[in-house]
C-alpha cells in the first residue's frame, strides 16, 4: 500500500508511535488488524515496472535468442538475465525440502527459479539462491535487466531488428542503451 509518512512521537515510556497517511481505504484491514502484531516494512515508494517495459524484454530476448547458433528458448535468455543482474534472497533451507519448495517457488512464474548454491553454514541445510520474476520489479531494477540484455545482444554482435524501437523507449525510461 502506497502512502506517507506523517508523524513520530515518542511516549513517556519510550514507546514510539508513527503516524501514516494511507491514498487507498485501509479501514476493513485496520479493523482486522488493530488488535494483532502486525509486520511492518517502510520503504521508498518506486512504481513497477511498466508493461510496456515487460513486452520491451520479451522482444530482446526473443531476438537473443533467435540469433544464438544453437536454438535456445527465450525463456533460457531472460532467465540468464534474472541470474546475471536479477533480484535473489538467500536462504538456507532444509536438505529434504529443498526440492518442494524449488517446486512452489517456481510456480509463480517463469523467472521464479532458486538455484541451490551450497550447503549451508546451517548443518542439514542448503543455501538456495531464490530469484524474483521481473513482475516484482520497479522501473530501476527493470531498467538495469533490459540495459543488460541489450549490452548482451551488442556484446554478440547482434543488430537487434528493433533497435531504434529499444532505443527510444529505453530513453523514454531514462535508460543509457549504450
Amino acid at each position: 500500500m502506497k502512502g506517507r509518512l506523517k508523524d513520530l512521537t515518542i511516549g513517556l515510556n519510550g514507546e514510539q508511535n508513527i503516524t501514516v497517511s494511507t491514498f487507498g481505504d485501509f479501514r476493513e484491514n485496520y479493523e482486522k488488524l488493530k488488535d494483532e502484531d502486525v509486520d511492518i516494512v517502510i520503504k521508498k515508494h518506486r512504481n513497477l515496472r511498466s508493461l510496456d517495459a515487460n513486452a520491451l524484454c520479451w522482444a530482446v530476448c526473443q531476438e537473443l535468442a533467435d540469433a544464438m547458433e544453437t536454438p535456445v528458448p527465450k525463456e533460457e535468455i531472460y532467465r540468464r538475465a534474472i541470474r546475471d543482474v536479477g533480484e535473489y534472497v538467500p536462504l538456507p533451507i532444509k536438505e529434504e525440502a529443498v526440492e518442494t519448495f524449488c517446486a512452489n517457488w517456481a510456480i509463480k512464474g517463469i523467472g521464479w527459479f532458486a538455484d541451490i548454491v551450497d550447503d549451508s553454514k546451517i548443518p542439514g541445510y542448503k543455501l538456495v539462491f531464490a530469484y524474483y520474476g521481473s513482475s516484482t520489479y520497479d522501473t530501476k531494477q527493470m531498467s538495469v535487466l533490459l540495459d543488460y540484455l541489450v549490452d548482451e545482444a551488442k556484446q554478440m554482435g547482434i543488430v537487434l531488428r528493433t533497435s531504434k524501437e529499444i532505443e527510444q523507449r529505453l530513453r523514454s525510461m531514462n535508460v543509457t542503451p549504450d
